[in-house]
């Protein structure tokens, strides 16, 4: 009876929390800050003197090598979502690319049509019909859901980074593509407005409908009736 009683009040506080948004708001904005702290005081400032010191054609090169190794990773999350067109669209991206466009830094599969996509694990659950659950804002990565947090688990199998039997070399090319990354979002920080922490909060969940949906988002202008 015991036992049965806190499998119950357990399920009922699971349920609880994925019924919430933000249950965890002051872990939450605390980490925030030291996220906050950490990118202002390393992240930012590396960040900045890489696009300082670093040609453009070599950071666009940097940039391509960087998608290129994700188009594995959105071929798989494309082709278990269904979309098999878009998920062979993907591989023979990544064909091309680390061919002919040696190793991606060229990105020639783009100039002959082959659009680039952005899939993840955490939408593939989406689709799959797992819910966000609540906001989570992971130390050092940032803004997350809990079936976001727990889709990078598989997610870091899905990379060919694994097939890199040098374990420096992994970690340099994950440092460059982390770097390469932050680089990208310089200046993003000036358009918050209001509630910093609420505003990141909810830029990320409307942002994560945005890649669930394709780019296509549900408005309510159908629903008035307009009369000359």
């Amino acid at each position: 009876m015991r036992k049965a009683l806190i499998f119950f009040l357990s399920l009922s506080y699971f349920s609880f929390l994925l019924s919430e948004v933000d249950p965890f708001q002051n872990l939450n904005e605390k980490t925030h800050n030291f996220n906050r702290s950490l990118d202002e005081a390393i992240a930012t400032p590396v960040a900045k003197a890489y696009r300082k010191v670093t040609p453009d054609f070599i950071e666009v090169g940097v940039t391509n090598f960087t998608d290129n190794i994700e188009d594995v990773n959105i071929a798989l999350n494309n082709l278990l979502q269904g979309k098999i067109k878009d998920g062979f669209s993907d591989i023979f991206r990544f064909t091309i690319n680390s061919t002919i466009g040696v190793l991606g830094f060229f990105d020639v599969a783009s100039s002959i049509g082959l659009q680039k996509h952005s899939e993840d694990f955490g939408q593939t659950l989406a689709v799959w019909g797992v819910s966000d659950g609540p906001y989570i804002v992971l130390p050092v990565l940032g803004p997350s859901s809990l079936r976001d947090t727990v889709a990078r688990i598989p997610e870091a199998f899905m990379t060919p980074l694994l097939l890199i039997d040098h374990d420096r070399t992994g970690y340099e090319l994950t440092a460059i593509d982390l770097l390469d990354k932050r680089a990208r979002y310089l200046g993003l920080e000036s358009i918050v407005i209001g509630d910093e922490y609420l505003f990141y909060r909810d830029a990320y969940f409307q942002s994560r409908e945005f890649d669930i949906n394709d780019g296509l988002i549900e408005d309510d202008f159908d629903d008035f009736d307009f009369e000359d």
